[in-house]
């Protein structure tokens, strides 16, 4: 297997790249066969809206070509992208998201041949490396096994659950969402957290 390299893209080098950064989400998560498409052009619409988020951030895995990337942003100070929490958030929660101390990893993604062999974790040490916040948050389909395997690993623990975020709302895009919900479509997202060492 060939050796793998790690850098940083910038905001304008990760829009010049965003077809290759598709390329790679539609390998990692393997869709619905025949969806790929709409898959990825969902992605598309949602890394054009991260990348245009204050202190975006992103690093990527190199081995012959793109093999994965995880990417991140600071969080509003306002709380909105709180909506559709259930629950009531942890005083410590509100203080550092008031505070604009949390920042926010949207997406991680590794390709099926390169995945357990400590490519996320590095990654993560990465793009986190240059970050003064308290807290770092993401959002997951509560469905995602894989997704709620990595953050354990990296020891995280869960912090509740949210709805689906409504249209046109500040929330980000939770990892996996590329569709419009149909108007019953109870799709129910974990957030996990992990403070800042």
């Amino acid at each position: 297997m060939a050796e793998v390299f790690l850098r940083r893209l910038s905001r304008w080098q990760a829009e010049q790249q965003r077809e290759a950064i598709a390329d790679v989400y539609v390998e990692a998560y393997e869709g619905v066969p025949g969806a790929e498409y709409r898959d990825r052009q969902g992605f598309l619409r949602n890394f054009e809206n991260a990348v245009q988020r204050t202190d975006f951030d992103m690093v990527v895995a190199d081995a012959h070509g793109m093999i994965g990337c995880l990417y991140g942003y600071r969080a509003t100070r306002t709380g909105d992208w709180w909506k559709g929490y259930r629950g009531v958030l942890p005083p410590e929660v509100e203080e550092s998201t008031a505070a604009g101390r949390v920042f926010m990893l949207t997406e991680l993604m590794v390709v099926p041949a390169y995945r357990r062999q400590g490519v996320s974790e590095r990654l993560r040490t990465l793009l986190l490396s240059r970050h003064a916040t308290d807290l770092i948050v993401s959002v997951i389909k509560r469905d995602d096994d894989l997704g709620r395997e990595v953050l354990r690993s990296w020891g995280w623990t869960k912090l509740g659950e949210f709805d689906r975020g409504e249209s046109g709302s500040s929330a980000p895009p939770r990892r996996g969402e590329t569709g419009t919900p149909g108007p019953d479509e109870p799709v129910m997202w974990e957030g996990w957290m992990r403070p800042m060492p």
